[in-house]
């Protein structure tokens, strides 16, 4: 029987929702507590200096590390009880580089589809399609090794989204990359969001990326410590940057003495 009340629950989910996760790597705390709801077709920033557990965070959602405490769901599918389905709604572009230097563009995004499943002839229809989008389509049979660096991240982007992902990822997705890089991979997913409906979690320290009217959250040693639409993490007295300064500033060695 179609539709009901769960169907009803599952259309009305969030893309994301962290509810009170925490993870432990021994005795330390890399996360406690956290909860993050990602809406539907919204661009969310995740801030926080190096160490504050933004990477962390993204393996437990990609279920590279599974949480010790509370509960991670992908449009209204828990990952503990239905990982397979909450998964395939989710695309990521991990830090690190990850693209096979050695195989073209089109081989390294073949490779992909196929390992979701994906017919030989709808992966290439939908590789040009994306192609495409990210401005490489006349970079489809060229080694990776031969791109730049902003030209192998737009590829990455392209790879996350072969098998048609509703939620995407980012983790620090510009770093090491010049201004006009930068801009055209933002320009790319803030164009997915705005024209395909894409939810976005995009993990970052460049405030230049972070606009207004966008969700976030600041994360800092393992804790949320702000949250809200970026332009008013500040109380509107102060700018992003300077509010996300005093949230994550450590106390001065007198100080914390006195404490």
């Amino acid at each position: 029987m179609a539709g009901g009340p769960a169907s009803a629950a599952l259309h009305a989910a969030p893309a994301l929702d962290v509810a009170h996760v925490s993870h432990r790597f021994g005795a330390r705390a890399a996360l406690s507590d956290v909860s993050i709801t990602v809406e539907r077709g919204r661009f969310m920033a995740l801030l926080g200096p190096n160490g504050a557990g933004k990477t962390t965070l993204f393996s437990v959602i990609t279920r590279l590390y599974t949480n010790q405490d509370g509960r991670v769901s992908i449009f209204g599918h828990g990952l503990d009880r239905e990982p397979s389905r909450a998964l395939a709604h989710l695309g990521v572009v991990f830090q690190a580089r990850t693209l096979d230097t050695d195989l073209t563009v089109a081989q390294n995004l073949l490779y992909h589809a196929s390992l979701h499943g994906i017919a030989r002839k709808a992966a290439k229809r939908r590789i040009d399609a994306l192609l495409d989008r990210v401005g490489l389509a006349e970079r489809r049979d060229d080694k990776v090794r031969t791109l730049s660096g902003g030209q192998s991240r737009r590829i990455e982007i392209a790879r996350s989204l072969v098998h048609g992902p509703s939620l995407l990822l980012l983790d620090e997705p510009t770093v090491g990359l010049d201004l006009e890089s930068r801009a055209d991979i933002v320009g790319i997913v803030r164009a997915l969001v705005r024209e395909e409906g894409l939810s976005v979690l995009w993990a970052t320290h460049i405030f230049e990326e972070i606009e207004a009217q966008d969700d976030a959250v600041v994360l800092h040693r393992g804790s949320i410590v702000a949250r809200g639409r970026a332009g008013t993490i500040g109380g509107g007295e102060e700018s992003l940057e300077a509010a996300f300064r005093r949230l994550v500033a450590e106390p001065r060695d007198g100080a914390r003495q006195a404490a």
